[in-house]
């Protein structure tokens, strides 16, 4: 399988949602019914193969049918290294594990979570820790929203 539109996705069941970052990768799940993002975990970069291995670990205790990958694209609708990354991290994923796979613009994703969480008063050591699960939630929940 290849990176495929997300109208294209299995009709139903869980997706996963990765937010993939140059230390970290925040991953988040949806029920089957594809109402709800939620945060799952962060895992911190190591190599690949064990990244790898801990995200279809968790693809498969959920049951997962899909993966959705924050692609970050420049605020002029263009693609730069970042962007470039995500796709060579996306074929590596495809490498291991052939899935359901789509890139989904997570332009200001992170923005919108760290503002949410200041307006919660979250303390500064509790928003590092849980930002990028919560941006894979974002992201995640921005495809779920397309897809009804």
């Amino acid at each position: 399988m290849a990176v495929i539109d997300i109208m294209d996705v299995p009709q139903s069941g869980a997706l996963l949602g990765l937010d993939p970052g140059t230390k970290t990768i925040g991953i988040a799940v949806s029920d089957g019914a594809r109402i709800a993002a939620t945060p799952l975990e962060t895992v911190r970069r190591t190599k690949f193969k064990a990244d790898a291995e801990r995200i279809f670990t968790l693809y498969d205790d959920r049951q997962c049918v899909g993966i959705v990958l924050g692609m970050p694209i420049n605020m002029d609708g263009t693609s730069g290294p970042r962007a470039q990354s995500v796709r060579a991290f996306a074929g590596n994923l495809l490498k291991v594990c052939d899935v359901p796979l789509v890139y989904w613009d997570e332009r200001l994703s992170t923005v919108a979570v760290e503002r949410t969480l200041l307006e919660a008063d979250t303390r500064r050591s509790r928003r590092k820790e849980v930002i990028d699960k919560m941006a894979a939630a974002y992201i995640l929940q921005g495809a779920l929203d397309r897809l009804r």
